[in-house]
Order: C-alpha cells, then structure tokens, then sequence
C-alpha cells in the first residue's frame, strides 16, 4: 500500500503530460499531415519561411512546385504552413473577427 502511494504523484505527472503535452501535438501533426495530402493544383499557400505563392505541381514523392514572385521553387509539401495558408484563405469576416481577437 505504501509503495503505491510513492508512484502515485509519478503515474498522475504521466498521465498530466500525456493530456496536455503529448496528444495534442499527436493531432496536430495528424491535421498538417491531411492539409499536405490535400493539397491540389491552383491552392494558394504560405511556406513555414513566409514565401506566398501558387501551387503548380504535385509531385509522388513529397514535393511540389510553387509559382511566385520569385518564380518557380520546389518545397517538401511539409514546408507549407497550415495556419498561415488557412489565415490567408479565410473569408473576409473571419480575418476581422482574427483581427479583432488579437
């Protein structure tokens, strides 16, 4: 009985991390890793660097080419950043409401 209290405080520190360390990182990687593989043609994004540009090609093997002012570049789809491409591709009430929140 003693012994069990003694790991208790250990097994709830776990179980603390795990809940709010651990699986909220697991679902956002989960979500970046659908928004990469649906990415298509035509879809504009911003790269994780701050680049902004248009996708042109999809290709099997992880990349894509993005058309911008730059001109054509070729980045891992992981490099595309899912909240700066969804803030940019909200509709115009949600960018105030974005706006206004901060």
């Amino acid at each position: 009985m003693d012994q069990i209290q003694s790991f208790l405080p250990i097994i709830l520190l776990f179980v603390v991390m795990y809940l709010f360390l651990i699986r909220p990182q697991m679902k956002k990687a989960k979500q970046e890793k659908t928004f990469a593989a649906q990415l298509k043609k035509g879809d504009k994004v911003i790269t994780m660097g701050g680049l902004h540009g248009k996708v042109l090609e999809l290709n099997d093997d992880g990349t894509c080419i993005i058309e911008s002012g730059a001109g054509k570049q070729k980045f891992e789809r992981a490099a595309i950043s899912m909240e700066k491409t969804a803030k940019m591709n909200a509709p115009v009430k949600e960018k105030k409401a974005i706006k206004e929140k901060n």
